[in-house]
């Protein structure tokens, strides 16, 4: 049927250093150095995975949204979270990572 996608997101892959996923045909690496709150997640959670816009995923379950573009070249987009803090909790020291919130209780 025309104007139907056939490209899909999934997650290929969770191990102790990161995540892999495949973006239509390419595969992508978020490893936890890079992308931290994925770290403590279920797999349940990032299995979860939506792509919504050709740059733009999103994970219902976490309430996580990431440019594309920011897992291909994360020393492009350098906000990360500091060592030992909760990225989805702002600080008052750091601020808060955008797209990244509270889990609800």
């Amino acid at each position: 049927m025309p104007g139907t996608g056939t490209s899909a997101v999934e997650v290929t892959s969770v191990s102790k250093y990161g995540l892999r996923i495949l973006l239509g045909g390419e595969e992508l690496a978020l490893p936890y150095s890079e992308f931290p709150w994925f770290e403590q997640a279920t797999i349940e959670q990032v299995s979860k995975i939506e792509w919504p816009t050709p740059d733009h995923l999103y994970w219902p379950l976490l309430d996580i949204d990431l440019s594309v573009a920011s897992i291909r070249n994360p020393a492009a987009f350098p906000l990360r979270a500091k060592q030992g803090t909760d990225p989805r909790k702002p600080s008052a020291t750091a601020p808060a990572i955008r797209g990244v919130n509270s889990h609800k209780k």
